[in-house]
């Protein structure tokens, strides 16, 4: 499996967070046939930015010399034109490639690992797959936002429905609030005005409390604005998502 390390980067983490970037590979692998079907576009600069998310993270415990910290990394160099670990095995790429399902049953697996690793050394796991969206792209009439959280509804967080009075108590309610703080427009955010929302794909329900008991995860996405023409803006929303996610797992 050592070989596989050419098409999926991933590094070890030592707190209960797992980045997962499975759309921002820019590899073409011509020993791949393409897919035929479904979304085939690349999630341009995801990669760079869910890097830029660790650093922050880790300068947060750095600075209050809680040690080296950092979560869990996986992201596929390969494109997603030949590719989708977002979806089913039997939909993510051209059946008749050996490769393609190596690589794709390694990234799960890797996936899987981190999860269950998580389980057993902290209690939880928080999973947070990273993807973009282009602004331009959205339906017409739907509020314009820059980041989208897919939580399958919240099934990627509990296993049962929980009051809706409760909802803003988990990292997608802290987010939301951060964010909405920072007049950063995010969606779910706003009750009154239809949103562009994104449940979440197959990552989120796969490795989410639906699945897996004490297991958390979330699609966030973002805006191709966030991602490639607002350094800025980046900035931004990356040091209010690492203060999030190190205020939800300083404890630990």
């Amino acid at each position: 499996m050592d070989g596989l390390r050419d098409f999926i980067d991933f590094e070890e983490g030592n707190i209960p967070l797992i980045l997962s970037v499975p759309h921002g590979g820019l590899f073409e692998c011509d020993a791949i046939p393409q897919r035929s079907k479904g979304i085939l576009g690349i999630d341009k600069g995801t990669i760079e930015l869910s890097k830029n998310l660790i650093e922050h993270i880790r300068i947060n415990y750095d600075k209050e010399k809680l040690g080296f910290k950092r979560p869990f990394y996986i992201s596929s160099n390969v494109r997603r034109n030949k590719i989708d670990l977002n979806r089913i095995e039997q939909e993510a790429f051209n059946q008749n490639s050996f490769l393609a399902r190596e690589i794709y049953r390694f990234y799960h697996k890797k996936l899987k690992e981190a999860v269950y690793n998580n389980l057993k050394k902290f209690g939880s796991s928080l999973l947070v797959d990273i993807h973009g969206f282009e602004k331009n792209n959205r339906p017409p009439g739907l509020r314009d936002v820059d980041v989208i959280l897919g939580t399958n509804n919240l099934g990627a967080f509990y296993n049962e429905p929980i009051p809706k009075k409760d909802w803003k108590n988990n990292i997608r309610g802290k987010i939301i609030k951060k964010l909405v703080h920072l007049d950063i427009p995010i969606a779910p955010g706003h009750p009154r005005r239809r949103e562009y929302v994104l449940t979440g794909g197959y990552i989120t329900t796969k490795y989410g409390a639906s699945s897996i008991q004490n297991s958390r995860a979330i699609q966030i996405e973002f805006s191709d604005r966030i991602r490639i023409s607002d350094k800025s803006l980046k900035d931004k929303v990356i040091k209010a998502l690492a203060d999030v996610f190190f205020d939800d797992f300083v404890g630990v």
